[in-house]
């Protein structure tokens, strides 16, 4: 028989995914793969059921339903304070997910590099031997994830096509300043570079921090692929919904990726999210309050652990390092943690460049009661 392609033989299945299974194996408290156990706003829920009596059951036009493309557009106008043109600059996609993979493919050629910053997100790298393009790495220093100015210059210079930005950062929680992101958008300038931004945490960051959207950054707005989703910012990671906004350009081109990829994202769906994107600016501030208030209960038992940890400045993940115990194995503590502790996390090392199984990612998108019990468990894991 014919081998299959060398390219799947690369890289292994999700282990963000697998703990999830591990955890359910074990009766766990799941708190590795990155989705909430509360339900989206009420109103969402309305339409979604509403949606299911009208006749928005086919194939939405492939890049996007006309009234999620005019919600978005005037969500992104608001909150970036830039004109976002429905029918020119965005493409609805199949999640995040989707989203990041029509970037890169619609970005570079095979054989391309492409700039990854380490802790990076499991996919980007998959994204990247899926597309034929070979990753370049600049390193996020812990604890405070920053990065030296002079190796991200290397990686801009090594030939690069592209660059990816996660901010907030999944999974270490670092949220990029001004300063920083002004770094990064001169040295795309000058080495003629797109910049990837995937901003699916846009509107979980915590005081004093800020989001800045990259393409507002001076000459940006024309280099920019930001990539993003409403599964975060709305509780619906299962609804699969996310968006490419770029400049027409590179729209044009992406859309016939996207097509090619999925044709499109449920249709009744992206009518029924339409309620959320209407939502007044007071929901997503009570968001952010809501996630620091889930931060604070859960890092509040991390810190009775003894164990070091970062504190995430937005997102909903905290690293935790778990190096005290001895194992030189990140994978074997993981597994070891969801049977013995009861609670679920995802070993670090999948997000790591380099060989690095100091840390576990946990994930504190949970419901009040649920960061208590997993708190309770934590508890077991003190340091004397």
């Amino acid at each position: 028989m014919p081998r299959t392609s060398r390219r799947t033989s690369v890289f292994t299945e999700s282990l963000i995914r697998e703990m999830t299974r591990v955890a359910q194996k074990h009766g766990a408290i799941n708190l590795s793969q990155g989705f909430p156990d509360f339900n989206p706003p009420q109103a969402i829920l309305d339409a979604a059921k509403a949606e299911m009596d009208t006749d928005h059951h086919q194939y939405a036009i492939t890049w996007g339903a006309p009234p999620l493309r005019a919600a978005l557009a005037e969500k992104i106008a608001r909150c970036t304070g830039q004109a976002c043109d429905p029918d020119a600059n965005l493409i609805v996609t199949c999640g995040a997910t989707e989203a990041m993979m029509v970037a890169v493919m619609t970005a570079t050629d095979v054989g391309d590099k492409i700039g990854l910053f380490s802790p990076f997100y499991e996919n980007y790298s998959a994204d990247a031997i899926l597309s034929g393009v070979t990753p370049v790495f600049a390193h996020l220093h812990p604890p405070d994830y920053t990065f030296d100015p002079a190796e991200l210059r290397r990686v801009f210079a090594s030939g690069i096509k592209a660059f990816v930005l996660c901010n907030p950062s999944n999974p270490c929680g670092k949220v990029f300043t001004r300063a920083e992101l002004r770094q990064i958008a001169a040295l795309a300038e000058e080495f003629d570079v797109w910049i990837i931004t995937d901003e699916v945490y846009e509107h979980i960051v915590f005081a004093p921090h800020q989001h800045v959207y990259f393409s507002t950054l001076p000459g940006m707005a024309e280099r920019t692929l930001m990539c993003s989703s409403l599964s975060k910012t709305f509780a619906i990671t299962g609804w699969r919904l996310g968006y490419v906004c770029a400049s027409p350009s590179v729209v044009a081109q992406g859309r016939k990726v996207h097509d090619f990829l999925t044709v499109g994202a449920a249709a009744p769906l992206q009518h029924a999210i339409v309620a959320g994107l209407k939502m007044p600016a007071s929901y997503y501030a009570g968001l952010a309050t809501e996630y620091a208030e889930r931060r604070d209960i859960f890092l509040g038992y991390l810190d009775r652990t003894g164990l070091g940890y970062t504190r995430p400045q937005g997102a909903y993940f905290v690293m935790l390092d778990v190096s005290p115990f001895g194992y030189a194995n990140d994978v074997e503590f993981a597994h070891w943690m969801t049977k013995e502790i009861g609670v679920a996390p995802v070993p670090g090392s999948v997000f790591f460049h380099t060989p690095e199984h100091r840390y576990v990612r946990l994930n504190f998108a949970k419901k009040h009661e649920t960061l208590h019990a997993a708190g309770e468990r934590l508890l077991k894991l003190q340091r004397g």
